[in-house]
């Protein structure tokens, strides 16, 4: 046998001892029983699948796992009869725990009435897809109304400004169209933006729709610095001058008089006759 030949003998010696320790460890560790640690477990109540803001839960809406009692969710449900028939107030994905923030109060319905933050308003505004940020006016939202005004007379005066900043957007378009939206990741197309606002900012909104034209602008939901602006003139944006201020002619004036003091009064004069001896006279009598 020459030296190659001895060679390979001995690679082929040492692979199949190799592959057959390797098979014996294998089958070792395959018999090795298998340890499971137990982990205290609890029942969470999750959403069996997307809902909306203004959704009635029902049964078929919710399904029990199992969760770490380690790490609970605050707030949360195990017995799901605790959370039919309650509305829906924040959008909720599946799988995600419902816990009481997400649900309105118990006997409030459901629709977009539990969502409205007591001591608000909600007021609806009709926009256009250009106006409503082109669909990505969401749910959940922060947007700045804009109200543009012209005057009746049709006067280069027209006037753009910031009436309100920070206003929270309840809905968009129809709930149809807002699950869509969620689901594909796709832009809302509104027609109807219902804005939470205020008293007194909702009867802004009312006198804007009616005396001007109403723009919506998006903003990071992480700013909530108030908008403070002087507003854009027509004037300014064309870099025309302002027209110079009326001066209105003044009127003749009128100067007050010393009033005149009344004459003195003259007590009145008497005259009377007198006869002195053979002369008839006249004396005058005070």
């Amino acid at each position: 046998m020459n030296r190659n030949t001895r060679t390979i003998v001995v690679l082929a010696v040492a692979i199949l001892m190799a592959a057959i320790a390797a098979f014996g460890v294998y089958l070792a560790v395959r018999s090795m029983p298998v340890r499971e640690v137990e982990v205290a477990r609890l029942q969470a109540v999750v959403a069996a699948h997307p809902m909306a803001v203004g959704t009635l839960v029902t049964k078929d809406d919710l399904k029990v796992v199992n969760w770490p009692a380690a790490s609970p969710v605050p707030g949360s449900f195990t017995d799901p009869d605790k959370v039919v028939n309650r509305g829906v107030i924040v959008a909720v994905s599946e799988n995600e725990p419902l816990t009481e923030a997400k649900l309105a109060p118990v006997g409030a319905g459901a629709g977009l009435t539990p969502t409205i933050t007591e001591g608000m308003r909600a007021i609806s505004v009709k926009v256009n897809e250009v106006v409503g940020v082109a669909g990505f006016v969401i749910p959940g939202t922060r947007v700045d109304v804009v109200v543009t005004v012209r005057p009746p007379d049709k006067s280069n005066a027209s006037q753009s400004r910031t009436i309100l900043s920070n206003v929270q957007v309840l809905t968009a378009g129809t709930r149809y169209d807002q699950e869509r939206a969620t689901k594909e990741g796709k832009p809302i197309p509104t027609s109807v933006v219902t804005l939470m606002l205020m008293p007194d900012d909702a009867e802004k909104i009312a006198l804007a729709s009616e005396e001007g034209k109403i723009t919506l602008t998006l903003r990071n939901p992480l700013d909530q610095s108030p908008t403070k602006t002087g507003g854009a003139k027509l004037q300014a944006l064309l870099g025309e001058a302002s027209p110079p201020p009326i001066i209105r002619p003044a009127g003749p004036r009128l100067v007050a008089k010393a009033a005149t003091p009344p004459p003195p009064v003259v007590p009145s004069k008497y005259m009377v006759e007198t006869i002195r001896a053979a002369k008839r006279g006249e004396e005058e009598v005070r």
